[in-house]
């Protein structure tokens, strides 16, 4: 495996994770869910991390799970606007209950109603498409209208990006922190004619010294800068692929007069297929376009453009 397939198999994480689903971080995950939940809890050691690592499925990725009291929360971070996002959330939470029942003393063939920790689903917005502050997004959605699911799923989906949820952004400091830095990162960039890696890197480097000394994060970004690094850069690249991906399929459904929202969703999942198996970096070329239905040349240009290596 080279070097660079081991760097990429580390920094795969969202930032996002980095910092509010990690063990060395439990009270910004506490002030989190405060801020969500309108709470004051001050023991983050109460806080049980759920999130399954590694987990690849329909080429979705865990992002952030915690059990706290009697509640099993489900955080999201998405760059891009996703409506599909109910239904990630019950592949995610099937696979997240799965590992709460085996681990716990939960006996699903008893005749007795066993009690399990109540769903919590959360999607934090900072994509570029501006979004209201709060949206409620339902699984029942993408079913037939007129139909009676038997499932329903609600996510709630908070936009994060700088300026908006002031409220909430000033009960949790590190969230507010957060969405400043992605903000002055996206705005360093702009003032490259280059838009390459090193200009990401030169523009990430920038926001980290323009936070506050007083920041609580930026002691951390400091100490992790390489990983912010390599993770910033990594979403960038999958954001300005999914985007370009967007505006060609749009292109082509226009030219071949076929529905745009099927088309673009079905493209769009193929290629975070691609990419998801791409970043694990033990899987071949020619099993990834078998998988994906791209030629293997198409899966060489998206690993280029991801700076994922291929075997």
């Amino acid at each position: 495996m080279s070097s660079k397939t081991k760097a990429n198999e580390e920094y795969k994480d969202r930032l996002f994770k980095f910092l509010f689903g990690n063990p060395e971080n439990k009270e910004w995950t506490l002030s989190l869910y405060n801020a969500i939940n309108n709470t004051s809890y001050d023991n983050p050691n109460d806080i049980e991390l759920t999130t399954i690592e590694d987990a690849v499925y329909m080429s979705m990725k865990n992002d952030v799970s915690f059990l706290f009291k009697d509640v099993m929360n489900l955080y999201e971070q998405q760059s891009t606007f996703n409506p599909n996002m109910p239904m990630r959330f019950l592949i995610y939470a099937g696979m997240i209950y799965n590992q709460y029942t085996e681990s716990n003393d939960y006996h699903k063939f008893s005749y007795k109603q066993q009690k399990a920790p109540t769903p919590r689903c959360v999607c934090f917005y900072n994509g570029i498409p501006n979004k209201n502050d709060k949206m409620i997004l339902k699984l029942s959605d993408s079913f037939e209208p007129g139909s009676k699911p038997d499932i329903e799923v609600t996510v709630t989906m908070i936009n994060i990006n700088y300026g908006h949820n002031r409220e909430l952004m000033e009960v949790c400091r590190p969230l507010k922190e957060y969405s400043w830095f992605v903000d002055r990162v996206r705005n360093n960039q702009k003032q490259y004619e280059k838009k390459d890696n090193e200009s990401l890197k030169k523009s990430i480097s920038d926001a980290i010294n323009e936070l506050d000394d007083d920041s609580l994060i930026k002691p951390f970004l400091l100490k992790n800068k390489a990983e912010v690094e390599n993770m910033c850069i990594t979403e960038y690249n999958e954001e300005k692929t999914l985007s370009q991906l967007e505006a060609d399929v749009r292109e082509d459904a226009l030219a071949e007069g076929i529905e745009i929202g099927r088309k673009d969703g079905i493209e769009i999942g193929r290629l975070e297929t691609a990419i998801n198996l791409l970043s694990l970096g033990v899987i071949s070329k020619e099993n990834i376009a078998k998988a994906t239905g791209f030629t293997i040349e198409k899966i060489k240009e998206i690993a280029a453009q991801n700076n994922f290596a291929t075997i």
